[in-house]
């Protein structure tokens, strides 16, 4: 395996883990606090996990361990889009279980949950799990999508668990893997398999998040990654002066990724999703929005600036929205058939046109034509639009350029508007996590082995006060049913973690609110750099401006 000099001393690096994990196994003790109840539904959440609803969140502190002495066969999964830091999070585990009993096993289940139904895994030794220590990926043991949610499945999971001996399953993923590790867990306990089922808040999104859970892994590291890559194209842009950046970013379902970035950065328009959807914007009017900084701008010769873009921006605007739903039931069942049957565009722009409202053709007739056309690309496994695929991006540049030229025509805009587009998504996906993401998932994976060792199930490892030094954070655990409530998902009522959306009241936002107008029209860039891995504590620990704000460390 070649390996290049910074990943020689990334493997050097030791993570950091809170004081009371640092005690060594055997000093470990556990507290337990309050019952818990679910974050809405209560009633038919405790009916759908009678045996792991209402249980007590705890907190591990110094104190003798109590925990039964038993080898511990431990499996492993990593569900969904990959995070930096998820191999730490195997990392930190693996120690654990070894430094309780060498004889502990932990097999990582490859491809994400379907290795676990497959039975494909492999055994970790050190020799191998060492090769991993702080590197970005999921490529230990790869991932998957694949859900846990049938009794099939999980009578399946069942049984390969009883042929390997397994004790307990670690799943890492966001906020559908953690739901789908609370369902299993109820299974395990309801058929009294005696497998313990723990999951680890992971996702770049931000959206797994609470009063429990500060933060997810791997968005710290994304957001520096994408954050470096604006400040990059913002010093082009200030340097060259002469085109406008449109920059996509993820965050399907939230736009913390977006928020952060801008906390960061400082771009000249930064959208956020959640206020489109609460002010109910139409494309027409965020255009005009993002044009009144290109008019502002270029009165003062700056006919350059940055726009960051949520990727699902355009799922909250309800002209759009209301759009998608009606092209989903116009390609219902097999009419699909009949609109892929057609060869020439023209001949589907008729057929669009008839099976749409006027108000919704009058929407999808002001889209560039390529936008149009990535409305109708390849359906999700539900016969939905992929609005991931749609380049919002290019659709935005495209609609403030008509809009300019409007007010070219009424002599209300005299520069010039260029513009480049971009999408950073996978780039900050496996990226080496930052010392505090590198630190994180250690403490995660650490964590979620003790709460093994002391017999919790349907728990969610738990590290809290992350915005202090990393030796006063505080392990433990959260029953993930706290996080539940019940949602519509194709066309069910399901138990689903609830996603956290930006607050508008919260302090993020808020300071973001106070500065963005400031930042529309005066050059404000700031360049925040590369993911700083040594140096001063100040520089390499810093935590992200989100986390600062909501814990008030920064006004």
């Amino acid at each position: 395996m070649n390996i290049s000099p910074l990943q020689i001393e990334r493997l050097k690096y030791a993570p950091k883990l809170p004081g009371m994990l640092r005690n060594g196994i055997s000093e470990i003790s556990v507290k337990e606090g309050e019952a818990t109840t679910s974050a809405a539904d209560q009633e038919k959440i405790q009916e759908l996990f009678p045996n792991t609803y209402g249980k007590k969140e705890i907190t591990f502190e110094k104190g003798a361990n109590t925990s039964a002495a038993k080898k511990q066969v431990v499996g492993v999964i990593l569900s969904g889009g990959q995070a930096p830091g998820g191999h730490n999070v195997v990392c930190g585990l693996y120690d654990a279980l070894k430094a309780t009993d060498s004889e502990n096993v932990l097999l990582g289940f490859k491809g994400g949950p379907s290795g676990l139904l497959e039975d494909n895994y492999i055994e970790f030794t050190d020799d191998f799990i060492d090769q991993y220590r702080n590197t970005g990926g999921f490529d230990i043991i790869g991932s998957g999508r694949t859900k846990l949610e049938t009794e099939e499945q999980f009578a399946i999971a069942s049984e390969v668990c009883k042929k390997h001996g397994v004790t307990a399953i670690v799943i890492i993923g966001g906020d559908d893997s953690n739901t789908n590790a609370g369902v299993l867990a109820e299974y395990m306990a309801a058929h009294n398999t005696g497998v313990q089922v723990i999951g680890c808040p992971k996702t770049i999104d931000g959206d797994l998040k609470n009063e429990d859970i500060e933060c997810s892994f791997g968005f710290d590291t994304a957001t520096k990654t994408y954050s470096e890559l604006i400040g990059n194209i913002q010093r082009d842009a200030n340097s060259a002066k002469k085109y406008w950046h449109f920059i996509k970013v993820m965050g399907r379902s939230a736009s913390h990724v977006a928020l952060e970035c801008a906390l960061e950065t400082q771009p000249s328009i930064c959208l956020i999703s959640e206020e489109v959807a609460a002010k109910k914007m139409s494309l027409s009017q965020i255009a005009n929005y993002i044009a009144d900084s290109v008019t502002a701008r270029a009165k003062n010769g700056n006919n350059f600036g940055v726009v960051v873009i949520p990727e699902g921006v355009v799922e909250f605007v309800p002209e759009f929205s209301a759009l998608i739903a009606e092209i989903n039931e116009l390609l219902a069942g097999s009419k699909a058939d009949e609109f892929n049957a057609l060869e020439s565009w023209a001949d589907k722009y008729a057929f669009i046109e008839k099976g749409l409202t006027a108000e919704s053709m009058a929407v999808f007739a002001t889209l560039p034509q390529a936008v149009q056309q990535q409305l109708f690309l390849e359906r999700d496994p539900h016969g939905n639009v992929q609005v991931s695929l749609i380049e919002s991006e290019k659709l935005f540049a495209s609609l403030v350029a008509d809009v300019l030229k409007e007010r070219k025509a009424a002599g209300e805009y005299n520069g010039k508007f260029a513009t480049l587009t971009h999408f950073f998504g996978y780039e900050g996906r496996c990226a080496f996590p930052s010392n505090f993401d590198a630190d994180y998932c250690y403490s995660l994976g650490y964590n979620a082995f003790m709460l093994i060792q002391y017999g919790y199930n349907g728990y969610l490892s738990k590290i809290s006060n992350l915005s202090a030094p990393a030796d006063e954070w505080v392990a433990g655990g959260m029953p993930i049913t706290k996080m539940m409530n019940m949602e519509r998902r194709h066309g069910e009522d399901k138990p689903v973690i609830k996603k956290a959306l930006v607050e508008l009241d919260g302090a993020p936002f808020k300071y973001f609110e106070a500065h963005r107008a400031e930042w529309a029209v005066e050059t404000c860039f700031t360049y925040p750099g590369a993911i700083q891995y040594y140096g001063p504590t100040e520089v390499c620990d810093l935590t992200t401006r989100t986390l600062a704000l909501e814990k008030g460390l920064m006004k």
